[in-house]
């Protein structure tokens, strides 16, 4: 699926991807009449006035910049630079990026302006770090993706290669101590200690959840499936999801959502054992199939870009509390209240990321090809065709 995915987003991209109009420079050149391509190194178009003059210039970030991931995606960011050749302004075009994180790069005027004034040479030529550009709060690994992706863009067409983005920060430190913490927990399962767990539970909340939100989601896998694992960026995160698929493939056991993820361990602790809900078999046996048909919408969602937020249909962004929406808020809220009387009610019949990770984990040597294997396998043969019937959906759409 992932594979099939990439394929496809890496195709529209390339050969689908809208060029850019008129009406959009002139959001940030009002004088600008027609537009001429550039066929030089630096591959933009020249801003024209209605009497032929070139009044500027306008270039955009991708294709170019593809490999240059901020949370969880791609950003295509619009740039325009005066008759002088200094940067008047700059648009987010479109970004595969988490949509709230883009919203608070794009609404933070301090982030926007420090570009402007800027010539070709000195973007391409920036040192970022000593430049004092640190991101946007609470967007900060979506914020200096456009940042490197902009310095990146410049730099190709000066023929200066930028120096190696790989950063390790303490936020990776942490979720690799986080991940170790959590093997010691999932593999010598220290019984007669309770308390040890509910310790390590309040540290994966607080940390994990709360303090850096790297939650795994659908809204994070799908930007991993579309532009690749952030590993540039964000080592620890893409070593935290790795980590959650490779480790129940291995040893059979649900590591992430037996023990790093964050909602996980609040259901735990709000439910009761005197008051429990016994679900009958047969609603229990419906209830199952509901996450692996979230997993069918959303790779519809993902395939044909439809305006659907996948962070909407999950909780984990509650945790995120500056930029939580009420649906995420709200799926939060009722799936703690439904833990209340249903052991682990979300995690059993809404989760499609832990239904994800499932279709990974090992069942020994007793496993047999069963009902899931099937619903992944018509997962898959599912995103075949949706990739095959992409132009064909948009051509009627257009019409």
């Amino acid at each position: 699926m992932a594979v099939t995915i990439r394929e496809h987003h890496f195709r529209v991209r390339l050969a689908g991807d809208a060029p850019v109009r008129v009406a959009e420079a002139k959001e940030l050149i009002p004088e600008a009449s027609s537009m001429e391509a550039d066929h030089g190194p630096r591959q933009g178009w020249h801003l024209l006035d209605a009497e032929g003059r070139q009044i500027g210039y306008i270039v955009r970030t991708q294709p170019f910049c593809r490999d240059v991931i901020g949370y969880c995606g791609i950003t295509d960011t619009l740039v325009a630079l005066d008759a002088k050749g200094r940067i008047a302004g700059l648009k987010i075009r479109s970004s595969e990026d988490t949509k709230r994180h883009v919203e608070d790069v794009a609404t933070d005027r301090q982030f926007m302006k420090i570009w402007k004034g800027m010539s070709w040479e000195q973007v391409a030529n920036l040192d970022l770090k000593a430049a004092g550009i640190d991101g946007v709060s609470g967007a900060t690994q979506t914020s200096m993706g456009i940042a490197r992706s902009l310095v990146k863009r410049f730099a190709m067409a000066e023929r200066v290669v930028p120096p190696p983005p790989w950063q390790i920060g303490v936020r990776d430190i942490g979720l690799a101590i986080i991940m170790l913490l959590g093997g010691i927990m999932c593999f010598a399962r220290p019984r007669g200690h309770p308390h040890l767990r509910r310790c390590f539970q309040a540290l994966v909340v607080v940390y994990v959840g709360f303090l850096t939100g790297d939650l795994i989601s659908q809204s994070l896998l799908a930007g991993y499936a579309r532009a690749g694992m952030n590993w540039r960026l964000a080592p620890g995160l893409a070593l935290f999801v790795t980590a959650a698929f490779i480790v129940p493939w291995a040893t059979g056991r649900p590591f992430y959502c037996q023990h790093l993820c964050p909602y996980g361990a609040l259901q735990e602790w709000v439910g009761r054992k005197d008051r429990r809900w016994s679900m009958p078999p047969a609603l229990d046996g419906i209830l199952r199939i509901l996450p692996i048909g979230l997993l069918a919408v959303m790779l519809v969602v993902i395939m044909w870009s439809l305006p659907l937020d996948p962070a909407d249909i999950e909780p984990f962004d509650a945790f995120v509390i500056k930029s939580a929406g009420w649906a995420t808020i709200t799926m939060a809220v009722a799936g703690l209240i439904a833990a209340r009387f249903i052991p682990q009610a979300y995690c059993r019949y809404g989760c499609p990321t832990g239904a994800l990770l499932e279709f990974a984990r090992a069942r020994g040597k007793n496993d047999r090809f069963g009902w899931r294997d099937w619903a992944a396998l018509l997962l898959v043969l599912c995103a075949a065709l949706l990739a095959a019937g992409f132009d064909s959906f948009h051509a009627w759409l257009n019409a």
